[in-house]
């Protein structure tokens, strides 16, 4: 998961304005203060002592930790033990949206009208080049309207899927 960086550089101005120590890391650089909200604070300070991280400030109100390079030290109250972990990662958002119907009746709308279009070009190239092939004609028109006939199907789907999705409040 992201790292989520609240503070890190921050001018001699600014330090002043948010309340910062008069001698704070921020204004060399050498400090940040990650939110915790999506880490679980025990192993955040346990990896960030193993990658050289000295200071340790616990902010468990404001839901962040303050980490800089160095002297070593520590100060605030330690984050209260979670009686849970977090909740369960979601999936990336192309593997939900694989799962849709929303997509999948989209997805049967676009390949019917891809179809038709398709059907469309090749009876033009059939009429303007095989009169050997005229009496087929009749019968790729037909064929087109029915893959329209299906994209419609597709498109009505979507909409169902969709409004059902709303009542359910899943969107």
């Amino acid at each position: 998961m992201p790292l989520i960086v609240r503070s890190a550089y921050r001018s001699p101005e600014h330090n002043r304005a948010v309340g910062g120590a008069t001698r704070s890391k921020h204004m060399d650089g050498a400090a940040f203060d990650i939110a915790m909200s999506n880490h679980d604070p025990v192993a955040f300070e346990a990896a960030a002592r193993a990658v050289g991280f000295l200071g340790f400030g616990f902010y468990p109100r404001s839901g962040f930790i303050h980490v800089d390079l160095d002297p070593e030290r520590q100060w605030g109250e330690r984050f209260p033990v979670r009686a849970t972990a977090f909740a369960a990662e979601t999936p990336p958002m192309r593997e939900v949206l694989a799962e849709s119907r929303t997509m999948k009746g989209g997805g049967a709308a676009g390949v019917a009208t891809l179809g038709a279009a398709g059907v469309e070009v090749a009876q033009n190239v059939l009429t303007e080049t095989q009169t050997a092939i005229l009496p087929l004609v009749p019968y790729l028109d037909t064929l087109r309207w029915v893959f329209i006939a299906v994209a419609l199907g597709g498109i009505v789907v979507t909409i169902y899927v969709r409004l059902d999705d709303w009542r359910r409040g899943q969107r």
